[in-house]
This record gives C-alpha cells, structure tokens and sequence, in this order.
C-alpha cells in the first residue's frame, strides 16, 4: 500500500495517541535493534520524552556487526539516549538447542538485561517494537517473554501496523523507512539444527557477500555445507549473470561452506522453522 492510499489525518492521529501513551510512561526503555519498528518507535519516545527515553541496543553474536553499526549511528544522528548490552543467550543451552522456542529464551535474556538497567536507573516502563501485525504472526513467540517481563507494545496499542509506521517513517525522514525485514542470525538455522557462534558467524559472512553486491531482501540459510539462497525472485536474472554468480559462490565457499544453492521459491520468511 503505497503512502498516497493511507489517511494522513488518521497517520498523525495514531502518532499523536502514541506519543500520549509514551508521555504518560514518563521514563521508558526501548527495545531497540535498527530495525523498521524500533526505530520508529525510538524517534517517537525521543521526541516525547527527551533523554528519559532509553534506547537499550542488544549486541550479541546473532546479530550482524553491520546492524549493530548502523543502529548505533543512527543512534548518534538522531541524537538519542543509546545504552548498549551485552547479551548471553549463547550461553544458554535451551537456546542452542534452537527446538522451536529459541526466540523465547532469546528475548527473555534481552529483556532481563533491560530490567536490569531500568532498576539501576528508576526507569519503571520496558518498550518493545510489536506492531499490530505480529498479532496474525503465530511463529513470534518472543511475546510471551515480553508478558512475562511486562514490556508493553505502545505501537500496538496506538494500533499502528508495518505499512502505517513504514509510511510515518517516512515523514521523519528516518533512514530505516523501506528497510528490508530482518530477523536475527540464529533464524537462518533450521529447526532442531544447533546453533553456535561459529556457525552464525558463517551465515553472517554469506549474507555479507549478499549485501555486498546490492541485494536487498535475502537470506542465508544454513544446512551444514550448504548455503541456500534466498533473494527476491525478480532479482534472479541479475543473480544468475555469470560473473556475479560465480563472485558469489566463490566468496559463500570462501566463508566456509562447501555448496552454494538458489532457493527458486525465492524470499520468504519462516522458511527453516518447520
């Protein structure tokens, strides 16, 4: 749905009610990553609330150094109240053992580390980025941490979904606005497949070369010895080219894996959780 087809009185209306909920906090942990959502709702908890408004950017071997830097410089541009924690979910064998739950126990150790901080600071609100359409999303089950640490969900509740807050964004000019979707590192792993830091840092370096030759959506997904690669099906021509293609598999060997193979399903998400 393109911005022209949205209410902008209803936008500025839902932004309005968000920045009411956010006020009434008074003092507030974010939950940020760089992502679409958190960023958004970072901006809109920075205008409200000034440096009362936390931003608690989780760094953990899961998610990519180059997200991690963006995150902080947007960060830096913005001119918010950024605090970075280190998280230990790779110290937890319920996580490694990734049997459908990993999401959970990863989301528990970020939002302990958020209750932390916020006891130390007299923070009393915990913010995380839950959009209305996580609602529909039955694979999220990092909600139920959150209702477990009670984080609220302020743009769920000012009823915002992915399009409204890509489209708000975008009158913010924030950076992040057609931002591609992105789950952690770990995702790329199949379910009951265990997970390790030096299999992820593997899966990172493949998305790397990726991101390198201007790919926008895509996944590196992990099998063993085996890339499968996803990217946009309408990206295919330009993937297959040649020289490109063989730039491609000679850097995913160079990172480790023995073969290198296009998913002709193309991009999609929840593709290892079965």
């Amino acid at each position: 749905m393109s911005d022209t087809a949205l209410s902008l009185d209803l936008l500025l209306e839902k932004e309005a009610r968000l920045k009411t909920i956010l006020t009434e906090y008074g003092a507030v942990a974010v939950a940020y990553s760089g992502g679409v959502d958190s960023t958004y709702l970072a901006d809109v908890s920075h205008e409200a609330l000034g440096e009362k408004a936390v931003m608690v950017l989780a760094d953990s071997p899961s998610i990519p150094r180059a997200e991690v830097a963006e995150a902080m410089s947007i960060a830096r541009e913005r001119g918010w109240n950024l605090h970075v924690v280190r998280t230990r979910e790779f110290e937890n064998e319920d996580y490694l053992k990734n049997d459908g739950n990993r999401c959970y126990f990863c989301k528990s150790e970020l939002f302990e580390k958020m209750r932390e901080f916020a006891l130390s600071n007299e923070v009393g609100v915990l913010a995380y980025g839950a959009i209305t359409d996580d609602l529909l999303d039955q694979t999220r089950v990092g909600h139920k941490a959150a209702q477990e640490y009670a984080v609220v969900a302020p743009l769920q509740e000012a009823q915002l979904s992915k399009t409204e807050v890509r489209a708000l964004s975008r009158r913010r000019k924030l950076s992040t606005a057609d931002k591609a979707s992105f789950a952690c590192l770990a995702s790329r792993f199949p379910k009951g497949t265990r997970v390790s830091v030096s299999e992820v840092e593997k899966v990172e370096k493949a998305e790397e070369v990726l991101r390198a030759e201007g790919f926008h959506q895509f996944r590196a997904r992990h099998h063993g010895d085996i890339c499968r690669v996803e990217i946009d099906p309408r990206d295919f021509g330009r993937l297959l080219d040649p020289e490109t293609r063989d730039r491609i598999v000679q850097a995913i060997r160079a990172a480790g894996y023995r073969f290198v193979a296009l998913d002709l399903a193309g991009y999609r998400t929840g593709s290892t959780a079965g």
